[in-house]
């Protein structure tokens, strides 16, 4: 490229990005902070919700170890980066993402769990969070029917160390989203501690109701003070706002999509609140999602796409 300066270059129409169409152009700094948070290139209009690209039982299989262009091209720019010699990229959410400020750090370790389909630490987890919510809610009526928490602030070890204090977390969350009178959910990726198994429990605070979704098998007893930290949450939260408590917090095992290996967990749990945003659904069938009876690795491999796009198109390498 560069002995081609000053010269005509043919190039693919599918890997120019012009300007033009790059509303806002956040400058990053390697090491901590950055200069502000990071929008979204997307346009933020005022719709119902924004439909993703449909994914359901149709997707044909894809090799295993086989990489998309986009992931072939954000691996290329993060090895011709500083990521490479140990520098890092600290990036600030939108405050809508987990109802308070939030940042993440990236580091070398973290691209390369998804380029290589390893086990996904918090860092990536919480960013494709973050796509979700740019992507899917900011800007529509979904802001008020999905939430999500920070999995950084409820886990097992949390809860062993001062239950107290991670329930008055889950209280001010829930407080940071409005009254709750109507139906909506609020996700919490759960991690059972020390990089343990990941679940997925989704809360409905109008119906008392939480959903359980875990992509091995078993239900909420396997995680007593997690269930026990989650009703005291619910029930705080509900007197303070001076709600009546009309019935018991029911609990539902939703018999969703399996894993058969031990480290598809967290693309599992992202997927299931990526499924349950895209259908628009507060009511979690029992047996889970007709669309989406199973997961293939073709399903998972198209959210690690969406994410590698979304890295590019925020320029947070």
């Amino acid at each position: 490229m560069r002995e081609a300066v000053g010269s005509f270059v043919g190039w693919p129409s599918d890997l120019i990005f012009p300007d033009a169409e790059t509303p806002t152009r956040p400058t990053h700094k390697a090491g901590k902070g950055i200069s502000r948070p990071i929008e979204s290139v997307a346009s933020l209009k005022e719709v119902p919700g924004r439909k993703l690209k449909k994914a359901g039982n149709d997707i044909p299989p894809t090799t295993s170890g086989t990489k998309s262009q986009i992931m072939m091209r954000l691996e290329k720019m993060v090895n011709e980066s500083d990521i490479m010699h140990g520098a890092i990229r600290s990036i600030d959410f939108d405050e809508g993402v987990f109802g308070a400020a939030h940042f993440e750090i990236i580091a070398k370790e973290d691209m390369q769990q998804l380029f290589e389909h390893d086990e996904l630490g918090i860092a990536v987890i919480h960013t494709y969070i973050w796509y979700m919510y740019v992507t899917l809610l900011r800007g529509t009526e979904l802001c008020n029917r999905f939430n999500f928490i920070a999995a950084s602030r409820i886990n097992t070890t949390l809860i062993t160390k001062n239950s107290t204090s991670v329930k008055n977390d889950l209280v001010d969350r829930f407080m940071a989203a409005g009254d709750n009178t109507t139906p909506s959910l609020y996700f919490l990726p759960f991690n059972s501690g020390n990089g343990g198994h990941w679940v997925l429990v989704a809360m409905d605070l109008s119906r008392l109701i939480v959903y359980y979704l875990d992509s091995l098998s078993g239900d909420w007893s396997k995680y007593p003070s997690m269930k026990k930290t989650v009703d005291a949450a619910i029930i705080k939260f509900r007197s303070k706002k001076n709600y009546r408590n009309r019935k018991d917090i029911t609990w539902i095992r939703v018999q969703c999509p399996q894993q058969n290996n031990s480290v598809d967990c967290r693309f599992f749990v992202l997927r299931f609140m990526r499924d349950i945003i895209a259908l628009n659904r507060i009511d979690i069938p029992k047996m889970y999602f007709e669309e989406y009876k199973s997961y293939s690795r073709a399903h998972l491999d198209e959210m690690k796409d969406e994410l590698c796009q979304f890295i590019v198109d925020q320029r947070i390498i």
